[in-house]
């Protein structure tokens, strides 16, 4: 029987990712960056893909000065180039236990004026593209029994304005396929999650910034008055590739600064305290 002093121990390993190995797709800049980043902090060897090639050999070398981590150039749009870097890993690593997806993009306008390439540019990056993610890593982790697959959605899945019905769309479709994947392969041992941001402080909405009743209108939909940085995100990534999460499978974790849990700014009424019988 453990003493608690043992216990205590195996909790903090929990979080821990000593040993493991981890490819993270989208490893160049903003959330995927921010993953690699932590998971190598934790212990992982991290193995950073992304199409940009100056980006993800930048974010390998800046690792690979504290920790283990390499850089792979790989399209997630493009089947034969997810297959290619999974064959690469499958023949270099003895395990994966780690597998985190983050690349997508949107057109923001209206539905009815989408063009059939706008249509198909979102839909095969976001939703095709996770489906070959989690298609060619999944099966390297059912083969070696075990494993977490990490995809991003967003909470544009549930929550919409106008303008954003595709990307919605894709979105939601991945915590779909989350879900159908983790029903699926749960009895080898693999788990599959998906994390849900809201506004995340990125390179991509820089411009933004520059258009402050834009920014600080969303800002305010969050019940912190304000964005998420890449690492917030990150750390729920962590997590769900961690054996803290060895029961969470099938699960969209929100990491959405309470965004979907209001309606309406959450202003007036939050500085009032008080009996309220």
């Amino acid at each position: 029987m453990l003493t608690i002093e043992d216990r205590l121990k195996s909790y903090q390993s929990l979080f821990r990712l000593d040993g493991k190995t981890a490819v993270i797709l989208g490893a160049a800049s903003g959330i995927g960056k921010a993953s690699a980043e932590v998971l190598a902090a934790l212990g992982a060897t991290v193995i950073c893909a992304d199409k940009h090639k100056d980006g993800v050999h930048a974010t390998a070398a800046e690792i690979a000065a504290h920790a283990c981590a390499e850089a792979y150039v790989a399209d997630a749009g493009d089947g034969e180039s997810v297959n290619a870097l999974a064959a690469t890993i499958a023949a270099r690593h003895e395990r994966l236990d780690i597998a985190v997806t983050t690349p997508a993009i949107h057109v923001r306008k209206l539905m009815l004026d989408y063009t059939d390439e706008e249509y198909d540019r979102v839909a095969d990056l976001n939703l095709r593209g996770t489906f070959l993610f989690l298609r060619a890593f999944g099966r390297i982790m059912t083969r070696l029994k075990g494993g977490s697959l990490i995809a991003s959605s967003s909470i544009r899945a549930t929550t919409l304005e106008p303008g954003l019905a595709i990307y919605g769309a894709t979105k939601a479709g991945i915590i779909q396929m989350v879900r159908g994947l983790a029903s699926e392969v749960g009895s080898f041992g693999v788990r599959v999650n998906a994390i849900v941001p809201s506004i995340v402080d990125t390179a991509l909405v820089a411009p933004l910034r520059a258009r402050p009743e834009i920014w600080n209108t969303l800002a305010s939909h969050t019940v912190f008055n304000r964005w998420a940085q890449p690492n917030e995100v990150a750390a729920a990534v962590a997590f769900l590739a961690s054996d803290a999460a060895s029961y969470i499978t099938g699960t969209a974790l929100l990491v959405d600064g309470g965004w979907t849990a209001i309606d309406g700014a959450p202003t007036g009424l939050t500085k009032t305290h008080g009996d309220a019988r």
